[in-house]
């Protein structure tokens, strides 16, 4: 796929994807939303790739939905919600796309409201720029927010730090969401990628199959309070683990007083 709103860079064992329209702050467009969707699933079906990294070109990282497309666009089609006749209404694809991905670092280099903030929400890590602006300003278009938001900000920051982001439609300046739990950290402007990609690249550096039980382990038990369902998923996978290839070479490392080299295994 050709993109013409999206940048895409191999750096390593680390996908950069740059949303690319600056001249606009990079807000969300149909378009934008189908290459940044082609571009991850891309990377997850690339051996090589450990890790992405998302951020915006320019002072923004997303400025909302483009207005001529509308600001109730659902960001997995461009459409209109189904309300009746669907079979889950206000399901996104993209949420389930995040959190099955290879890990992904948000690295918010700018202004990022409404959907441009919400479709990062779901993300593994998220890196503030010091000049970062956040804001949910659903409520005052007269909108509810999406992409299951109001879960993923309540498990970042709180029932009552959520809800005022939510019910106020503030734009924060990112000194103001330091120590909420919002974002991992807030790093000085121009060290942001380096940071992103130092975070990406520990990451990556980890076996490819713990990765993806443990991301799947968070999304399933992260909320769940039968602890014996998180006690037997997690039973699950680590038995999983002990027959991986990856294992095998961390212990022969372990034993053998060497680093682990999980390169050397063919997926």
């Amino acid at each position: 796929m050709s993109y013409t709103q999206l940048l895409e860079e191999q750096s390593g064992n680390v996908m950069v994807l740059t949303l690319n329209r600056p001249e606009k702050l990079n807000a969300w467009t149909r378009q934008l939303n189908r290459e940044l969707q082609e571009a991850i699933k891309k990377a997850n079906d690339n051996p090589e790739i450990g890790a992405i990294i998302i951020t915006g070109a320019g002072r923004g990282f997303c400025a909302g939905a483009e207005i001529q497309e509308g600001f109730n666009d659902p960001i997995q089609a461009g459409e209109k919600p189904t309300l009746n006749g669907g079979k889950n209404p206000g399901d996104s694809k993209w949420v389930e796309l995040l959190r099955e991905s290879k890990p992904i670092i948000a690295a918010i280099n700018g202004v990022a409201v409404g959907i441009g903030i919400t479709m990062v929400l779901p993300a593994d890590i998220i890196l503030l720029s010091d000049k970062a602006k956040i804001g949910m300003f659903f409520v005052r278009m007269g909108l509810a927010p999406e992409l299951a938001s109001t879960h993923f900000l309540v498990q970042r920051v709180g029932f009552s730090k959520a809800s005022e982001m939510f019910l106020t439609g503030r734009l924060y300046q990112a000194s103001e969401l330091e120590g909420t739990g919002f974002a991992n950290r807030i790093v000085p402007h121009d060290e942001l990628l380096d940071e992103a990609m130092g975070v990406a690249e520990e990451i990556a550096g980890n076996p490819a199959p713990s990765l993806k039980m443990i991301k799947e382990l968070i999304t399933q038990n992260g909320t769940c309070d039968d602890l014996t369902a998180v006690g037997l998923r997690e039973h699950k996978a680590l038995a999983a683990g002990y027959e991986t290839a990856e294992h095998k070479e961390a212990v022969a490392a372990f034993m053998e007083k060497r680093k682990p080299d999980f390169k050397k295994i063919a997926r």
